[in-house]
């Protein structure tokens, strides 16, 4: 695994980031030799660290993506090629890394930088997003847009493992195999709810699979047996064992997709090669990726639900005069309607409770538990 420098707390002062205080667009970063990506990383994560805790914000999910952000404007033209973030929670190292660095401190304010990619704030942000599960439909159309313009456009999704259960995920997989869409998904896997299969056996084959000879191979291999259909079943039978033994992406195979992975998505010239590989290749592309949420910092990595996002850091002062009994914090909103449902519950069997999909944020663990 890339070695990440691990923060035990976060920064008071501005850290010291001198390559990533020179990055004002994704072109500069990709002028750096590709052994400087690690250090940029490093300053990266110091970064964004101090500036949500100046802010509060949404805080694990970037941390998580992090590699993966500095990869993907590594590889690809962005903005040219159109890079969609599902949901949006994870987005706050590629607005850093978009000309968004100074303005970090106005995130979620009033005439300030957006919590999510929006469009109107900047020409790499290409979906306007906060709901979960959209971003393979947008890629899907920016594919089919850029195949009836012939701009050569790559297409990139990143969505999470919790996004990738709903639906419209699998609907708009469904239509881009049918398609045969010049696509990549990129599944950022941080709760292991699919399969976990990493290692050095399994960064190989990624490798291998993602490989402009294999691809070559195996569409030259379907071209000869065509004529062979009982060969070509065979040989159909054997890639997909072969692949079942080192990947659990068979359901991704089956939608029409080419699956890769997973593979360490914190391994910088892991997700570099790969990357670079997969961009060479036509058609529907699905990349894996293993990430631990709020990579690099301790605390949030032992606790990822309760850093998912956090609160400005207030300063502490040089010296207290005499200590003043705290006054008792009111209830958040979440708290309040936890405990009404609660109450609710004990008054009437007939109540239910339905989380949006994060069962402690909304605070209705408690009912899940009682009842």
């Amino acid at each position: 695994m890339q070695d990440t420098y691990i923060f035990k707390e976060i920064p008071s002062q501005r850290p010291n980031t001198p390559q990533l205080d020179r990055i004002d667009a994704p072109a500069q970063l990709r002028e750096l030799a590709q052994e400087q990506l690690p250090q940029l990383a490093r300053e990266l994560r110091a970064f964004l660290l101090w500036s949500v805790g100046q802010t509060g914000g949404h805080f694990g999910a970037g941390l998580g993506v992090l590699e993966l952000t500095v990869a993907l404007h590594y590889v690809f033209n962005t903005p040219a090629d159109h890079l969609v973030w599902d949901v949006g929670h994870q987005a706050y190292p590629h607005k850093i890394l978009t000309g968004r660095r100074d303005a970090m401190g106005s995130i979620r304010r009033k005439n300030g930088l957006a919590g999510f990619p929006k469009r109107a704030e900047s020409e790499y942000d290409t979906f306007g997003v906060g709901h979960s599960s959209t971003s393979i439909s947008a890629a899907l159309g920016m594919a089919i847009a850029a195949r009836l313009q012939r701009t050569g456009r790559k297409s990139i999704a990143v969505i999470g493992d919790g996004a990738m259960t709903a639906g419209m995920a699998f609907e708009a997989l469904n239509h881009a195999g049918h398609l045969h869409a010049d696509m990549l998904v990129i599944l950022n896997d941080n709760d292991m709810s699919i399969s976990r299969n990493v290692g050095g056996l399994s960064n190989y084959f990624a490798k291998l699979l993602s490989s402009r000879a294999y691809n070559q191979v195996r569409d030259s291999s379907k071209k000869v047996l065509q004529g062979a259909p009982h060969l070509m079943a065979l040989a159909k039978k054997t890639e997909e064992h072969f692949k079942g033994m080192i990947a659990p992406g068979t359901l991704f195979e089956e939608l029409g997709f080419n699956y890769i992975g997973p593979i360490d998505g914190h391994d910088l010239p892991l997700l570099v090669e790969t990357l670079e590989n997969i961009r060479e290749l036509e058609g529907p592309q699905f990349l894996h990726v293993v990430t631990t949420k709020g990579k690099g910092f301790a605390p949030a990595e032992a606790d990822p639900i309760g850093y998912h996002a956090i609160n400005k850091i207030e300063p502490v002062p040089p010296s207290k005069p005499e200590p003043v009994k705290p006054k008792p914090k009111k209830p958040k909103y979440a708290n309040v309607f936890g405990q009404w449902l609660c109450d609710s519950a004990e008054q009437d069997e007939r109540v239910v409770g339905i989380t949006p999909a994060m069962c402690e944020g909304s605070d209705l663990l408690a009912f899940s538990q009682r009842f």
